[in-house]
């Protein structure tokens, strides 16, 4: 992927068994770095002594400059089975640590926005963060830019069937939107069925391109700064 263009990765942790390995993923490859978090898909399997040991993390790591975010943390209103009072708790106390860490936030926002902005008011975080994979409304793109979030955009806004996607897409400022594969999944439409990849990320920023009405290079460039400015890049 770097032959392609792609200079920087950011891998995310879900749950307490894979933070040490995001950890040392991010150390061993000069252009990785990494984001910690407890992830709401996985809420069954976290304990209240993870998060804890999620904050020991932040604090063993604050200031180190492979540390990019606490993530992935967010609501999932779309598994039926996820309870959502569980996720609304573990959602405030990791958006807590990115307060008090002065980190932003990478979030997973699906069939939550409404309660996902409500609880982006409460804390209003100085360094604000990443809305990834975002597929909301027009008026939701709206509140989330208003408060200073940037949207991540990846395979799914490619798919010929997101129509709605697409016009909201058209329609979006630069300096908000940045470029995402979230591989392996959400394999772009260029590539049905095969595993995502950070290789994919031209096409995918060629199709968004497109959607825009922008040059490809005019996108790369404002994804970039615009990353570049979430996570404190130079």
């Amino acid at each position: 992927s770097r032959q392609l263009g792609v200079e920087r990765l950011v891998v995310l942790g879900v749950y307490q068994r894979n933070l040490q390995r995001v950890w040392d993923l991010a150390l061993s490859e000069q252009s990785v770095y990494a984001a910690l978090g407890l992830h709401p898909v996985f809420l069954e399997e976290h304990q209240p002594e993870h998060v804890q040991q999620l904050r020991d993390w932040l604090t063993r790591l604050a200031g180190h400059p492979k540390l990019c975010a606490v993530g992935e943390i967010g609501l999932d209103y779309y598994i039926e089975s996820l309870d959502r009072p569980p996720q609304q708790a573990l959602l405030d106390q990791q958006l807590q640590m990115a307060a008090d860490f002065n980190l932003p936030a990478l979030l997973h926002v699906r069939r939550s926005h409404a309660d996902t902005l409500a609880a982006l008011k409460r804390f209003r975080l100085k360094r604000c963060g990443i809305v990834h994979a975002f597929a909301g409304s027009r008026e939701e793109a709206r509140e989330y830019i208003k408060l200073g979030y940037k949207l991540g955009l990846g395979g799914a806004a490619t798919w010929p069937q997101a129509l709605r996607m697409h016009r909201v897409i058209a329609e979006l400022p630069l300096d908000s939107v940045v470029l995402e594969t979230d591989s392996p999944d959400m394999a772009p439409a260029m590539f049905p069925g095969m595993r995502n990849s950070p290789e994919h990320l031209p096409d995918i920023c060629a199709a968004i391109a497109e959607l825009m009405k922008i040059p490809a290079d005019t996108l790369a460039a404002a994804s970039t700064a615009n990353a570049c400015e979430v996570f404190g890049w130079v």
